[in-house]
């Protein structure tokens, strides 16, 4: 076991990573524990909405993000975090898939969603360039062109909505005949004239050729040819490291954080996509700003009790 750090904090991504570098700005010792480096947003194969860059990949961004953090003082480690243990009122044992045990104070949890894929061919091998789960993030790039979006909930006919603002024709997708989403959402889209809604419709495939996306194969044997494709099947805050600390959530699952994003575990924090503050605006923006909210919280609140 290593020397108690004042915060842990579990997830290298855009929540993760700028709460390490705050926290090291108020010279707290910390360690920033991830799998995937730069999360979701490193996957994005281009960005155009972080300010101050008109555009470059995810993986860039999420390069100098980590820069930063570095830079200021955070150790990265890029493992899997197994558990998360409280032991007293402020100290935490975090342990990782090889082993490793860290203690701290405080922990701030970063780990994002879970985005359900579909797991059929060509779908793994272009996510980020014409396979996407966030149509806010890359809707801009199929401007004037179709798509298709999976899925019959509030999250695929919103994202729906939003791209036929951009796109020549969005498909809606949907495997049975019942749409999940609100009526007020149904009604919006079946206005619009380049929505098409698809009943008992199921992808099998997603087919390419040297140019890019070219077409859906659908279960039924029939195709539909298209440029992108969204998928918004389904998408779960990933909070299960805590969920034997019984903390409080909402119906969808996320994290109901104060505004200091401190969870009703005491000395527990969390940011990004699994809370219930920022709108659920679930942008690069906010989950920074929600990292950066939460390191300084700890920081407070490690002042406040004179550690």
């Amino acid at each position: 076991m290593s020397q108690m750090l004042d915060t842990i904090i579990i997830g290298a991504g855009s929540a993760g990573l700028p709460a390490g570098m705050y926290a090291s700005r108020y010279k707290l010792s910390n360690i920033i524990i991830g799998e995937l480096p730069g999360g979701a947003l490193g996957t994005s194969h281009c960005v155009e909405n972080w300010p101050g860059v008109l555009s470059d990949s995810g993986k860039s961004i999420m390069d100098n993000f980590a820069l930063h953090a570095r830079t200021a003082g955070s150790e990265i480690l890029q493992e899997r975090v197994e558990t998360i243990t409280k032991n007293g009122e402020y100290d935490f044992t975090v342990t990782t898939s090889t082993g490793k045990e860290f203690e701290s104070r405080t922990v701030i949890l970063a780990t994002g969603n879970k985005y359900k894929k579909l797991w059929v061919p060509g779908e793994i091998e272009f996510i980020g360039q014409w396979v996407s789960y966030c149509a806010t993030c890359d809707g801009n790039f199929f401007k004037n062109l179709t798509v298709a979006v999976v899925g019959g909930g509030n999250t695929a006919i919103t994202e729906a909505l939003y791209l036929a603002e951009i796109c020549k024709e969005v498909h809606i997708l949907i495997r049975t005949d019942k749409i999940r989403a609100e009526d007020i959402w149904v009604e919006k889209a079946k206005k619009h004239a380049n929505i098409v809604f698809h009943y008992f419709t199921e992808v099998a495939e997603i087919r390419w050729d040297m140019m890019g996306m070219k077409s859906i194969l659908c279960k039924d044997g029939s195709s539909l040819d298209l440029d992108g494709i969204f998928i918004a099947v389904w998408n779960e805050p990933f909070t299960g490291l805590i969920d034997h600390l019984s903390p409080e959530k909402d119906n969808e699952g996320c994290l109901v954080v104060d505004k200091r994003q401190e969870t009703n575990i005491r000395w527990l924090y969390a940011a990004w996509d699994v809370t219930t503050n920022s709108n659920k605006f679930r942008q690069t923006i906010m989950s920074a700003a929600e990292g950066c909210l939460a390191a300084n919280s700890v920081h407070e609140d490690i002042l406040r009790m004179g550690h």
